[in-house]
């Protein structure tokens, strides 16, 4: 699985997430979710930025890489998505049904909440 060229797909399941991370393939998980949140459940390896400090962070991602964004259900991580992709990031690509899905169809232990 790649997600070398997106194109105009703004999102992507947790199976072709787990399909990058098992190849080994370059992206970079961006968790938008809130420090308590975070506290309760992550994936390994993302990269945390609150969904309001994305706009003053824009440095900090990459726009050469694939970026797949999450939150708890994926409506956030979509706001965050359209956002990035309006300010030329577009390699953004939202993780549907967000780590509650991720949790429930590929990693149990991840927890839910």
């Amino acid at each position: 699985m790649s997600l070398d060229n997106p194109g105009n797909k703004n999102s992507i399941s947790v199976f072709q997430l787990r399909e990058l991370r098992q190849a080994g393939a370059p992206h970079v998980l961006l968790d938008v979710r809130e420090a308590d949140e975070l506290a309760i459940c992550a994936i390994e390896n993302a990269v945390h930025i609150p969904m309001a400090e994305v706009p003053q962070r824009l440095g900090e991602l990459p726009a050469d890489t694939p970026l797949v964004v999450m939150c708890h259900h994926g409506m956030r991580s979509l706001r965050v998505v359209n956002y990035l992709r309006g300010n030329g990031f577009n390699n953004a690509v939202n993780l549907d049904g967000g780590i509650d899905a991720w949790a429930a169809q590929i990693e149990p232990a991840v927890g839910r909440y």
